[in-house]
């Protein structure tokens, strides 16, 4: 079985990144599931006086969730031509751990015009030696959509892009 993790960049309740993100739990191939990190809001700031051998209850949570996972998912929106704080803050506590070194990783994007957070998002997680399995996100257009995960998983054309995507991480993973 392999289990992947993901993670939104959207701390918003109707978020359409995290609604993608559980529409790949539901379109997930036999052999392969889908868990989402549901902590990003609870995460402290990074400080790295914190960052001791006993860091805060949600980092290590955090590094848990991540180190269990074969591969991750990673769907954001983009702020301000940026990475949501609250995501960066997340890559930011994975900085002192290994438990994302080497960790397969796929970009997911709901909007065409998120490309500056794409890039950006790739060369963190480039620079925090993760393994992306390319620089260039899976396109989802759900942007100014207010959509369901019913409706995301019935859209032939969005369920298709994240099929394929899910069915290219699982073997990537099972070629390592």
């Amino acid at each position: 079985m392999i289990r992947i993790l993901g993670i939104s960049g959207s701390l918003r309740a109707a978020s359409s990144n995290t609604r993608l993100l559980q529409a790949c739990a539901e379109l997930a191939p036999q052999g392969v599931t889908v868990e989402l990190y549901d902590a990003l809001a609870a995460l402290p700031h990074f400080n790295a006086d914190l960052d001791t051998e006993t860091p805060p209850s949600e980092v290590v949570a955090l590094r848990a969730q991540v180190g269990a996972a074969d591969a991750l998912v990673v769907c954001s929106p983009e702020y301000a031509r940026g990475v949501p704080g609250s995501l960066k803050n997340a890559l930011d506590w994975l900085v002192g751990s290994t438990h994302i070194v080497e960790k397969p990783v796929v970009l997911l994007s709901g909007s065409p015009r998120a490309s500056y957070s794409q890039q950006s998002l790739a060369l963190t997680l480039r620079t925090i030696s993760a393994n992306l399995l390319t620089d260039t996100p899976y396109l989802a257009p759900v942007l100014g959509k207010a959509i369901e995960v019913r409706d995301i998983v019935a859209d032939a054309a969005l369920a298709g892009v994240l099929r394929q995507m899910l069915t290219d991480l699982s073997e990537f993973v099972r070629a390592r």
